[in-house]
């Protein structure tokens, strides 16, 4: 086995903490979370998810979550009202 080396990566505590429960639930570790991601790098040769750059409909979609998130405002009035908009999406 190869001799191991320390890697220092700073992310904010909330997602620390909260990927570290995530991954507990999976039997997992942080470490272990990475060395997968970057064993699978060396294995595939590319970052193991796609990244794309959102187009226009989807970073206005994210435009409005994050205003809606912000507002702690919901979309529709109710699960009726939601449903009715989804059926009208699908006859288009």
């Amino acid at each position: 086995m190869s001799r191991s080396t320390m890697l220092h990566v700073r992310v904010d505590d909330v997602t620390k903490t909260q990927a570290s429960e995530a991954l507990a639930a999976m039997g997992l570790s942080v470490s272990d979370a990475v060395r997968i991601l970057l064993k699978r790098v060396v294995n595939d040769q590319a970052f193991p998810l796609e990244l794309k750059v959102p187009n226009a409909q989807t970073r206005a979609a994210m435009e409005d979550a994050r205003a809606m998130r912000k507002a702690r405002a919901a979309r529709f009035e109710s699960a009726d009202a939601l449903i009715d908009d989804l059926g009208k999406v699908r006859q288009q």
